[in-house]
């Protein structure tokens, strides 16, 4: 099939196709990207991100967030940026972006997600090196054209690579429209269906889904030519991203007692820290200096005024301590220090339109694009890479392999619910089975997942309450 599409218009009638052809909706007022917006809320893999880790586990408090709250959180940066460049760029005042679809993308983007955060992905990548690889954006699009239980078809789409292999039936997932799939296709490379265990993760889609991701670049307007491929809406979901996970974390870690402003302050002297902190944000900011990032975390952080000479130094210490602890254990100054982060960080972002509206560039001020990668990397060297929070990903590792292993065996399948039995036993494909069941894994919560190890390991409390 060749697509038409308007090169100068930021939505043509093939964003709102979808890999199965459907009849339009019945519901009067409701747009095909509020129809993909539905599903996604109505599915079960976004019901499952509340029992997924987002920073601290959830059995240690209901105030922590999880990647349920931290997705609604997102998608509600991403409409406020939406929003802001409506506003103020005049040729998006004509062809402004749209709201359903940016929410939809900051929904959606960590539906893929596994169980224990990274370490739980690097242990299914681990296991499907040799069978396609394991990447929780490589997921999110799996589980959108394929995993989730929203459209099935008994025949075959030309080109299409959902169906199982040597069988007729191909499933579609919740069958979203091809511009909410470009929405979260955040990196255009494909993983290889084969690589050795000493390989990194690598991000990108699964060879498996190389024919969906052809026809979603075909329908938006881009030939897979290897170019550059980012639409609008996914760049203002990724950055979205950035904010929420370099505030919002920090929130939760100042609750959690783990850090407060004073604290953060001091790590600043430690040589070791701010290199590495800028080893990480040179992979987007090349140029970026040493001094920059010291200044902009400097600038987060310094949250007491200026100190006046002839001022008593050792009571200006005493209260810039307290204001810093105040920060951190005051629900109401911990708020405010977040909010007033976010809008920061929104104001510094505007756009850069070329030739094509639907993949103009997203520009940010870059004073506050230091101040994202400084605080985002500073969150993950101080508090992921933490003792504490490192015991949990390296026991949820041990979780997840080792479930993976056991229903990896030749009568492992029997462990499976009876739908992925059937499902299974309708091919000998090694490689669709083993996806199947890095399918499964992967969609488990934090909580079964345990729960499921449990029971293999003889240690559950039921041996009847149903898989």
């Amino acid at each position: 099939m060749v697509f038409l599409w308007e090169c100068d218009a930021l939505y043509g009638s093939n964003d709102y196709l979808r890999l199965l052809p459907e009849d339009e909706s019945t519901t009067q007022g409701r747009s095909e990207f509020r129809r993909d917006y539905g599903r996604l809320v109505h599915s079960a893999s976004f019901r499952r991100l509340q029992g997924k880790t987002q920073l601290f586990p959830n059995n240690e408090s209901d105030f922590f967030r999880n990647r349920l709250t931290h997705s609604i959180e997102v998608a509600q940066i991403a409409k406020g940026i939406a929003l802001m460049l409506n506003k103020t760029e005049q040729r998006l005042q004509d062809h402004p972006i749209d709201l359903d679809l940016v929410e939809f993308a900051g929904l959606a983007h960590d539906l893929g997600h596994p169980p224990f955060g990274h370490n739980g992905e690097r242990a299914l990548d681990d296991c499907m090196k040799g069978y396609g690889g394991f990447e929780g954006n490589a997921q999110t699009l799996h589980i959108l054209t394929s995993v989730e239980k929203k459209r099935v078809s008994s025949g075959s789409i030309d080109g299409s690579t959902n169906s199982m292999a040597g069988k007729s039936e191909v499933r579609y997932g919740l069958n979203v429209t091809y511009r909410s799939l470009a929405s979260i296709l955040k990196y255009n490379s494909k993983i290889e269906p084969r690589r050795s265990e000493y390989d990194m993760l690598k991000k990108g889609y699964y060879a498996c889904d190389e024919g969906v991701v052809s026809k979603i670049k075909e329908a938006v307007g881009q030939q897979d030519n290897g170019q550059y491929f980012k639409t609008i809406e996914c760049q203002i979901m990724d950055i979205a991203d950035d904010i929420a996970y370099s505030t919002y974390d920090l929130e939760d870690a100042m609750k959690a007692g783990f850090v407060h402003p004073m604290k953060i302050y001091a790590m600043l002297s430690d040589e070791v820290l701010i290199r590495k902190i800028e080893e990480k944000t040179k992979k987007v900011m090349s140029d970026v200096t040493i001094k920059e990032i010291f200044g902009a975390l400097v600038d987060i952080f310094q949250v007491w005024g200026s100190h006046d000479e002839g001022e008593d130094t050792y009571k200006k210490v005493a209260e810039n301590y307290a204001t810093s602890e105040r920060i951190a254990k005051d629900g109401y100054a911990r708020s405010a220090f977040t909010s007033d982060l976010v809008e920061l960080f929104i104001k510094g972002i505007s756009i850069k339109i070329g030739d094509s509206l639907r993949f103009a560039k997203i520009n940010v001020d870059r004073n506050i694009q230091v101040k994202i990668e400084a605080l985002k990397h500073l969150n993950y060297l101080t508090m992921i890479m933490s003792p504490q929070l490192k015991v949990a990903e390296y026991r949820g590792y041990e979780v997840v392999q080792t479930i993976f292993r056991s229903l990896s065996t030749d009568d492992g399948y029997l462990l499976l619910p009876d739908d992925v039995q059937q499902w299974l036993l309708k091919t000998q494909c090694s490689d669709f089975r083993m996806r199947a069941i890095c399918d499964f894994v992967s969609g488990m919560t934090d909580k079964y997942a345990v729960e499921f190890y449990e029971r293999l390991k003889g240690g559950g409390h039921s041996i009847f309450k149903p898989f």
